[in-house]
């Protein structure tokens, strides 16, 4: 069992995770967005093994380094996305400056693949590369429990608009590999409400 806290940091409130496994000393933090003091003080006194990126647009991003500095942990994001990262123009930080200053950081240590498998907290998460919103843009699963980032919401779905962004790898990420989850799945999204793989098959209005 995992047992998850959700975090919903910056301006966009955009939900960062931290996951736990049986061991409550030993965590990884997903998503770790813009002013991360709250995360921030919930890590203290944990071993944080891992920071998970589902994409690398700034609002996911903005926490990753003074996680990074005070835990001493790798990151790990799709090489679509690595440079990203280091470079404000691609992340999206200089698009909205009333939200966000030029925001980088420094590069990730690790890259993602399509059914890569991360043995971290003494559970298995396997990488599903999930690309529209952004090229880059991977989901989690582990076990019954889903990040899926920016590409399927409670009764939406991620943009498209933005640079990278793709209407038909939007489409074909969620038809062809999430929504061939088991209904029970839960959703744990980059931003809103939590739901479930069944509940958006049957009800979400954007996915016929």
């Amino acid at each position: 069992m995992l047992k998850i806290e959700t975090f919903m940091l910056g301006p966009l409130q955009t939900n960062a995770y931290l996951v736990r496994g049986d061991d409550e000393k030993r965590a990884i933090v997903i998503d770790p967005g813009m002013n991360p003091g709250p995360l921030l003080r919930a890590v203290e006194g944990l071993e944080i093994e891992a920071i998970l990126l589902t994409h690398a647009h700034f609002d996911h991003i903005g926490g990753v380094d003074e996680i990074r500095k005070l835990k001493k942990c790798p990151v790990y994001v799709h090489p679509l996305e690595s440079e990203w990262l280091t470079t404000p123009k691609l992340n999206g930080s200089l698009m909205w400056p009333e939200v966000s200053p030029p925001l980088s950081t420094d590069p990730a240590e690790y890259d993602l693949a399509e059914g890569q498998k991360l043995r971290l907290i003494g559970h298995d998460f396997t990488v599903y590369h999930t690309p529209g919103h952004s090229p880059g843009s991977v989901s989690f699963l582990c076990g019954d429990e889903l990040f899926s980032g920016d590409v399927l919401f409670r009764l939406s779905v991620g943009r498209t608009d933005l640079p990278g962004g793709r209407e038909a790898d939007l489409y074909n990420s969620i038809r062809g590999k999430l929504f061939r989850m088991p209904d029970e799945v839960k959703v744990y999204p980059g931003h809103g409400l939590k739901t479930t793989i069944g509940f958006e098959r049957a009800n979400n209005p954007y996915i016929s």
